[in-house]
């Protein structure tokens, strides 16, 4: 069975906004759902998918951060992420996401972090994240979490992006 590409949900949708639940066991369908998100990820293309931006509301990201041409892929497949440390020592990277397309806006967050998660053969992985890796890998979390990264900036240019994807919704309803 191949990889399917699967559709990105566009802001605002209440499932973005909802706390993803926790994956007890690793089925087929899971794996098989990992490799749909990394094919839809480098599809896009982008960094990082959380699985609540495919409508499917359990606790599971992908990311491959490797973007020099030099750089092998690296695709991490991560279930029940949790950042289990943080640096006091902070990073502003201008973010963006696929569920809000063609909006960026800085963002501060730990410049390093270490994360803990299963992966895809049931392993428990621990892995410290720095520079791209740990803002992208926060910026997935939080999407588990209900957060997107547009609640870290004030409400104006919240308000503003909002409307901006709402319009951009009608347009590709009648597209």
């Amino acid at each position: 069975m191949g990889t399917m590409k699967r559709q990105i949900l566009i802001h605002p949708d209440p499932r973005l906004k909802k706390v993803a639940a926790a994956v007890d066991d690793l089925t087929d369908a899971r794996r098989a759902l990992a490799e749909d998100m990394l094919e839809t990820m480098y599809d896009a293309p982008g960094i990082g998918l959380a699985a609540p931006q495919v409508g499917v509301l359990e606790r599971l990201i992908v990311l491959d951060c490797a973007k020099d041409e030099d750089q092998p892929p690296r695709p991490l497949v991560m279930f029940n992420p949790e950042v289990v440390s943080a640096s006091d020592e902070t990073r502003v990277y201008e973010e963006g996401c696929l569920s809000i397309p063609e909006q960026f806006a800085d963002v501060t967050r730990p410049s390093e972090v270490t994360v803990r998660w299963m992966d895809a053969d049931g392993a428990e992985q621990e892995e410290g994240f720095a520079g791209l890796w740990a803002t992208c890998v926060q910026h997935e979390i939080d999407h588990l979490n209900g957060k997107l990264f547009i609640d870290y900036l004030g409400t104006l240019k919240r308000q503003m992006i909002t409307r901006k994807m709402k319009k951009l919704k009608r347009e590709l309803a009648r597209g």
